[in-house]
């Protein structure tokens, strides 16, 4: 996938290493020396994984399936919020996990590992903007918040038609940018903060993910898809008084603030440095007012 600033429309954004299959083995490398910045992303992702539950599992449910798959691959898996979700759905599906990030790939397998399901998991180490490795023929293809990361996205989902067994099912899912956490006229000093941060990373964005926002039916259409429904699911979750909800804020504000503080004036800045910082009586932490505020498209398609 194509190199860009650190991602800010989701917490899951891969990283990009060139692939190789880790099998269904557990990998026993020392990781002593792992990048903090790895270590974060993972605990958001975890987070993501966490909070928003409900809703991937509504969106599983919503699949145009004839029949339980039994052979599921998760494209740009992250840590598994997606393959868990799908394992839990579909208790008899074999899911092959593809992601370019070794960090995430190695949180997976330890989860599912700890949870038992390390037969029914595949993890597989690839860069899908270069060669795709051997995924088998799937009944189902999972794709969350990762097609729009692509270099040559018709290119994949060509890939992934002639992946897929025929009469297979793709599911696309794709969000509206990162989720918002704060209320409007928050925080005090700053009303609007949030927002501007998002305009900014927007704006930082648009040339390196051009289809990030994008209609995906016309897209699949073209690939040779048969498209058989589209849907948007709405999130919006009280957080007050949840402290995973202060976490998954905290990260994600942090991750964004990694994209865009060279380009924010510097009260913005201040700002949210006071709201980052995890001893303030005014920070994120402290706050009884968070929520998460997103929405998810998603499109089910047929490979005829």
């Amino acid at each position: 996938m194509t190199h860009v600033p650190p991602h800010t429309d989701h917490p899951g954004h891969p990283h990009h290493h060139p692939g190789h299959d880790h099998g269904g083995h557990q990998d026993h490398h020392h990781h002593a020396d792992q990048d903090p910045q790895d270590q974060d992303q993972v605990e958001i992702l975890d987070l993501d994984a966490e909070v928003l539950a409900e809703h991937i599992a509504d969106i599983t449910d919503w699949l145009p399936l004839a029949a339980p798959p039994r052979r599921v691959v998760d494209l740009g898996c992250g840590t598994g919020t997606g393959t868990f979700a799908l394992l839990a759905r579909y208790p008899e599906a074999h899911v092959t996990a593809v992601d370019s990030s070794p960090v995430h790939l190695r949180r997976l397998r330890e989860r599912a590992d700890a949870q038992g399901l390390g037969e029914r998991v595949r993890t597989v180490e690839a860069d899908l903007d270069a060669t795709w490795p051997d995924l088998g023929a799937p009944d189902l293809v999972w794709a969350s918040a990762s097609m729009h990361h692509m270099a040559d996205p018709p290119r994949a989902l060509r890939a992934v038609r002639e992946l897929l067994a025929p009469g297979g099912l793709f599911a696309v899912v794709e969000l509206d940018g990162f989720p918002r956490f704060l209320p409007a006229d928050a925080p005090a000093d700053r009303p609007g903060l949030e927002e501007r941060l998002h305009e900014v990373s927007d704006r930082l964005h648009a040339e390196h993910l051009s289809h990030r926002g994008a209609d995906w039916g016309p897209l699949l259409t073209a690939a040779g898809f048969d498209v058989e429904g589209s849907r948007t699911v709405r999130v919006d979750i009280d957080g007050s008084g949840n402290e995973v909800i202060g976490r998954y804020a905290l990260g994600g504000l942090r991750r964004l603030r990694a994209g865009v503080a060279d380009a924010l004036p510097a009260e913005d800045l201040a700002a949210l440095d006071r709201l980052l910082d995890t001893d303030s009586p005014y920070g994120l932490l402290r706050r009884d007012d968070l929520t998460v505020r997103t929405e998810r498209a998603v499109w089910a398609a047929r490979r005829p």
